[in-house]
């Protein structure tokens, strides 16, 4: 008999130290539970850009569009080769999704006309930078390849320049108050070479109405040859999306220089199209 009470006993007791071995057990899990913070405490990650596919850059702009930025298409008289001059020439891309451009070149009598129009859908591959955060940082680097100027500041000069470029005399009789040049009697001399500067309004700059931010550039080049070909180029970005513009335009006339008002107006009309495609 106390053989067999002490048997129960130490069943009882065993019986407890594992029931007591269970609960501790989970208790002990519960432990990585309350730190919980795992998920908590995971970087967020960033958002994808606002665009997943790009305009095509060859059907980007209508017929009307690209007859005023190429006069020449309008001069030829085959309608094959005015087609193919519509149509442009695709760049080679492995995937129009994230990069899509287009080339126009066109000859007329007066001048030889260049545009090419370049989409880029910027993709950040860091998971803690935004696919716009990365695309404004590309952004920037391609305004500060450009060079901008300095905005231009405002003058007080006593002369004033009109739209032609002819100088007002000021009272004294002198062209723009300069000193050089004036002769004896106290008649205008030529206009200064700062007269024939391009106004400050069509200088290289930053735009403050197309996409989220934009600049324009704009250059003459005399070349090997003593034509002188003007390009004017428009930058935007408008979210993940980087659109470029280049309009050269290279006169018949080595005498001749592109006009840099209609180039500028006739690019910055272009990109405003441009980012209406994006947007709509």
């Amino acid at each position: 008999m106390q053989r067999k009470a002490y048997v129960s006993a130490a069943a009882v007791l065993l019986a407890a130290v594992l029931s007591g071995c269970s609960g501790g057990s989970g208790v002990g899990g519960s432990a990585p539970d309350s730190k919980g913070g795992d998920t908590g405490t995971t970087a967020a990650v960033a958002q994808p850009g606002k665009y997943r596919t790009l305009p095509e850059a060859c059907g980007a702009a209508d017929h009307d569009t690209l007859d005023t930025l190429l006069p020449g298409i309008q001069e030829t008289t085959d309608e094959a080769q005015q087609e193919k001059a519509y149509a442009g020439e695709a760049t080679l891309t492995y995937d129009t999704d994230r990069r899509d451009g287009c080339d126009w070149k066109v000859a007329s009598a007066a001048a030889t006309d260049h545009l090419f129009v370049d989409f880029e859908r910027v993709v950040s591959y860091d998971n803690t930078v935004s696919d716009e955060a990365k695309a404004e940082e590309l952004y920037a680097t391609k305004q500060a390849a450009a060079d901008l100027p300095e905005p231009a500041a405002s003058s007080s000069s006593s002369a004033s320049t009109s739209a032609s470029g002819d100088v007002t005399p000021s009272p004294s009789g002198s062209a723009g108050g300069a000193v050089d040049g004036d002769n004896a009697s106290g008649a205008p001399s030529a206009p200064s070479a700062s007269a024939s500067r391009t106004p400050a309004d069509l200088q290289p700059r930053v735009l403050d109405d197309l996409g989220d931010e934009a600049f324009l550039d704009d250059r003459l080049n005399t070349g090997s040859s003593t034509a002188q070909q003007r390009t004017v180029t428009v930058v935007f970005r408008t979210s993940n999306v980087i659109v470029r513009i280049e309009y050269s335009e290279q006169p018949t006339a080595s005498t001749d220089a592109p006009d840099s008002k209609e180039m500028q107006d006739r690019a910055q009309k272009l990109a405003q199209v441009l980012a209406s495609r994006l947007n709509g």
